[in-house]
């Protein structure tokens, strides 16, 4: 073990804790059963089975109130993989869960045996005819989906809210739909053909003329019972008039029987079915679906109303009007998404009984845009809206800031609610619904119910298509909240069959909370006949019991998930996913959710048992070492959680004293260190790679791999001794040349070194003075910036002290440079630059708080795009250019002014749609390479398969990672922006 290795014990929650009712039990601690184990890497190798307690654990728990612990987890790879499992579990009697986001609200993605990933090695996207038709792998995001869409004026016909993480899998496996969708542009009305595997290991591809023979061949027993069923209910009138009324409305509760009335082979009535199945037909492996028109011309508005059942008797009128979405949010709803960055503060002083409607018109053109917007002003006209607050203006707009403002606080429903709930509650998210013409009778009526049960539960919804959400937090520890709530369902089941004779899950399928009331819904001749389709199809029940069809009337009352209490930070966290897709380490290790899960089960276990020795051993490097740190996850994330925070503060408690002084001290002589760095990074390029990787990597092993970086061939040689002369007087802007860039030199200096190819030219300091003095507006580079930095380097790592020392003294000198704030500070990398702006201010004293507040702290990519580029003449431009967007620029909003000097650039620019953050971070790619390689998977192997003249970022760190990542050589946009305004 390295010396300074520290111990798992320093992650201990301090306070002694009892036991949770539904803890893993210490039998479980060593994970995965051996004999299940050893046959499942024999089947398949040791890399794709999963089965330390650690990862059981983190795979527990999905966007729902349920938590199953698997036995084991797989990482399928491929078909082959897939049909292995199958064949596995049919001969010896196991059960087979997938998961691949985990954004289902049911628990559909939980399993109590053999759970199998299809997330990681699933994802892909192939547009065909011109975007007319999309082919796209089952771990693909919709977001993801619709970028690649996007260029060809198409998109998807479901859009629900969680698009940010959900997967195309799972949203045909549940028949998702969300806000635009109704019955008419679901993944059963859109879903062109689809491949799949049956329990049987059997693959079918629907498209396939052949598929129907081939079938019958070596499916004859399930040809013809599913032909027997069809021809059973196409023979009762009862039954099929019954079945078309419940899909006229949105309805996702139990299987799709209509696909025996709309199939006319085996083939087809599977293809049907698969829609909805949730998991338990078969696993779909490659979907073709029909796209549709993206209309880009858009009006919108948020529309106040006094009370709930007053904005829903709107909606009728809306609908009649043309619009394409009416979204319904209650009082609750709209307080709570003051959470959410964009949302008016005012929001929170909205009265309770308020309610809205986020209407949302959609035209190919503005000339039938124009006529859409008539219509909504006859209907506006005719209604008694309030402004109940400042903010509100009751207005339609075109505005596309203003949109997605809207928009982000409606699809954050479920998570800034939920995030707002008291700690400690477990959150249920239900969705029903009615004809949409009795949509305000059923508002009343589930707020009348709700009040009597002691919920004061918050409602939004698809209100166009008389769908409604709404969300009930309880105790799941307290056996009397669990009775409440279980009290609750009843009444609202039979209220909504009974009296409205609604659909009891309109798109999140039915799922565990649903199975017990699904006869109640559908009767027991249509559930029977469910019950005989499952058999036909998985005559062995080994795909997903009990997440469709359950018996026990108690059902849904099991596996319901305690919450415990943790850091502050991630104590809001109700486990939706949507920050996983953005996570660097989420296909190394774990995400911020699951680092959040673990968390948690610590907090269910006793002190000192052996399930949380388990864990504690495994999270010192799954979820605190491989944390690059970079916090997009709060970007992600509806209600603000930094992961990253929490994560850095776990660094920091794992330090020794020694550790945290040798630190600080570290940043008191920074000057000298930085010398010394300077020059041992001048003296690597002379010695060699080699000979450095071997030292260094003896180094790691010896002392801790966290603290000694391994030496890289892609870093660059030193930079230039003395920074450009400047001058104070006619300076219009200080300039900060960042620590990392009077290190480490440009490309320029890589290449005299006999570094990387390049451009020759200026290094990064000389780009920024000349452009600044070419453009008219030149800066000036303070004698004394050596030994100073943005107090990124400790703050990253959780070094609080060498924080505080760095903070201030940066601000200080940052505030005297700027003669008090009076000339900008443009410093040039972006991840100094938020660091500066932001990161330094919890550890300012108060007067240096002052200080700072009177800085202007601007990125040199916002000063090159605003300042410079209107003043400068481009004389020469590159064909291509790719970028890479730091996480630095997505928290800064800095994109576009990459984009903006790429574009000045070259004649095409180009972001990957697959780009996201390096996981460099500082040295952390130097410290753990694996983050950094695993991180950029995807977004080199798009770089990479073409050709580019440049490839542009604003952060050198960064640009040494997609260096080693790609291959290619990453410099700053003002390099390039220099090279291409020269004289």
């Amino acid at each position: 073990m390295p010396v300074l290795e520290p111990s798992p014990l320093a992650l201990r929650a301090g306070t002694r804790r009892r036991a949770a009712p539904d803890r893993v039990p210490d039998l479980q601690a060593r994970g995965t059963p051996k004999h299940l184990r050893e046959e499942l890497v024999a089947l398949l190798g040791p890399e794709k089975v999963l089965g330390r307690i650690s990862d059981l654990v983190r795979y527990a728990s999905d966007a729902s109130p349920y938590r199953f612990v698997p036995q084991v987890v797989v990482v399928a790879e491929d078909v082959d993989d897939v049909s292995a499992i199958f064949s596995y579990a049919n001969g010896k009697g196991r059960e087979v869960v997938f998961r691949a986001a985990g954004t289902s609200l049911n628990g559909q993605a939980q399993g109590e045996d053999i759970l199998v990933d299809v997330r990681r090695h699933w994802a892909g996207v192939e547009v065909l005819d011109g975007g007319a038709r999309a082919r796209i792998r089952p771990g693909t995001t919709v977001v993801r989906a619709n970028a690649a869409l996007a260029p060809h004026g198409r998109v998807l016909g479901p859009d629900p809210a969680s698009a940010i993480a959900c997967t195309l899998g799972g949203v045909v496996a549940n028949n998702a739909s969300g806000m635009t969708a109704g019955t008419t542009r679901n993944s059963y009305r859109t879903l062109a053909s689809l491949t799949f595997v049956l329990p049987s290991g059997t693959i079918v591809d629907t498209a396939d003329p052949a598929a129907d023979g081939e079938l019958a061949r070596a499916e004859p027993r399930l040809c013809a019972g599913l032909m027997g069923l069809k021809s059973e209910i196409e023979a009762d009138p009862e039954l099929t008039a019954r079945i078309r009324a419940k899909y006229a409305i949105k309805n996702t509760n139990g299987y799709r029987l209509d696909a025996f009335l709309d199939g006319a082979t085996p083939v087809e009535i599977l293809r049907g079915l698969m829609v909805g199945s949730e998991g338990t037909f078969g696993f779909i492996s490659e979907l073709v679906f029909d796209t549709l028109p993206l209309d880009r011309e858009v009006a919108t508005a948020l529309l106040f109303f006094p009370s709930l059942p007053a904005a829903a008797a709107a909606v009728p009128r809306f609908n009649d009007a043309g619009a394409l979405a009416v979204e319904l949010m209650d009082g609750n709803t709209l307080r709570a998404s003051v959470s959410v960055p964009g949302v008016p503060a005012d929001w929170a002083e909205l009265p309770r009984e308020t309610a809205a409607l986020l209407v949302e018109f959609r035209a190919p053109d503005k000339t039938a845009l124009a006529a859409y917007e008539e219509a909504a002003a006859r209907v506006l006209a005719e209604l008694e809206l309030v402004a109940p607050v400042a903010s509100v203006d009751n207005a339609f707009t075109r505005d596309a800031r203003t949109i997605g403002g809207y928009w982000k606080a409606r699809r954050a429903f479920v998570t800034a609610v939920g995030g707002s709930r008291p700690s400690g509650t477990t959150l249920i998210t239900e969705d029903f619904a009615v004809p949409p013409a009795r949509l305000a009778e059923a508002c009343a009526e589930l707020l009348e119910l709700q009040a009597r049960h002691g919920f004061d539960a918050a409602v939004a919804g698809h209100a166009a298509h008389g769908n409604l959400h709404f969300l009930l937090a309880f105790d799941a520890a307290d056996p009397a909240d669990v009775e409440r709530y279980a009290a609750f369902m009843d009444e609202f089941c039979k209220l909504t069959v009974e009296r409205f004779d609604g659909s009891l899950k309109a798109e999140h399928a039915t799922g565990r909370n649903l199975a017990p009331f699904l006869e109640l819904e559908w009767g027991p001749k249509a559930t029977e006949l469910m019950w005989r389709t499952k058999e036909v199809i998985d005559p062995d029940g080994v795909l997903a019991p009990r997440i469709v069809l359950d018996r026990d009337p108690q059902a849904h009352l099991r596996g319901l998930k305690t919450i415990p209490t943790v850091e502050p930070v991630a104590d809001p966290c109700i486990e939706c996913g949507f920050c996983e897709p953005t996570c660097p380490s989420h296909d190394l290790t774990t995400t911020p959710r699951q680092r959040i899960v673990l968390r948690r089960e610590m907090m269910r276990q006793a002190d000192g048992s052996p399930v949380e020795a388990s864990l504690l051993a495994s999270y010192g490097y799954d979820a605190v070492d491989t944390c690059a740190g970079d916090s997009t996850c709060r970007l992600d994330c509806p209600v603000g959680i930094d992961t990253g925070a929490l994560m850095r503060r776990f660094r920091h408690e794992r330090h020794s004293p020694r550790e945290e002084r040798i630190a600080a001290l570290a940043a008191e002589h920074f000057r000298a260190v930085e010398a010394s760095a300077r020059l041992a990074v001048a003296a690597g390029r002379r010695v060699g790679d080699r000979l450095l990787e071997s030292a260094t990597g003896l180094a790691r092993k010896a002392v801790r791999p966290d603290l000694v970086p391994e030496w890289l061939p892609e870093i660059p040689g030193a930079a230039p001794r003395r920074l450009p002369r400047t001058h104070r007087p006619a300076a219009v802007a200080v300039y900060y040349p960042a620590c990392v860039n009077r290190i480490f030199g440009s490309t320029a200096e890589a290449e005299a070194h006999g570094g990387h190819e390049g451009h020759g030219g200026p290094s990064l300091p000389e780009a920024v003075v000349a452009l600044s003095a070419r453009a008219g507006r030149p800066v000036w580079i303070p004698d004394d910036v050596a030994g100073t930095c943005c107090a990124t380097i400790w703050h990253s790592k959780g070094y609080e002290r060498g924080t505080e020392v760095m903070a201030n003294r940066i601000v200080a000198a940052a505030w005297g440079w700027t003669a008090g704030g009076r000339l900008p500070l443009v410093v040039d990398a972006s991840s100094c630059t938020l660091g500066i702006a932001r990161e330094v201010v919890p550890y300012l004293t108060d007067e240096n708080r002052e200080l700072h507040a009177e800085l202007t702290v601007v990125d040199s990519l916002v000063w090159a795009a605003d300042e410079l580029l209107p003043r400068l003449d481009v004389r020469r431009r590159v064909g291509s250019a790719v970028v890479h967007p730091t996480c630095s620029m997505r928290h800064l909003g800095d994109v576009e002014e990459l984009t903006r000097l790429a574009g000045a650039c070259a004649e095409e620019v180009v972001v990957p749609r697959d780009a996201g953050c390096c996981a460099f971070a500082g040295d952390r790619g130097m410290l753990h390479p694996e983050l950094t390689a695993s991180a950029t998977a995807r977004e080199a192997a798009e770089v990479t398969a073409r050709h580019f003249d440049a490839h542009l970022s604003a952060n050198r760190m960064c640009e040494i990672g997609m260096d080693r990542a790609t291959g290619r050589t990453y410099r700053s946009a003002l390099l390039e922006l220099e090279r291409a305004t020269r004289p």
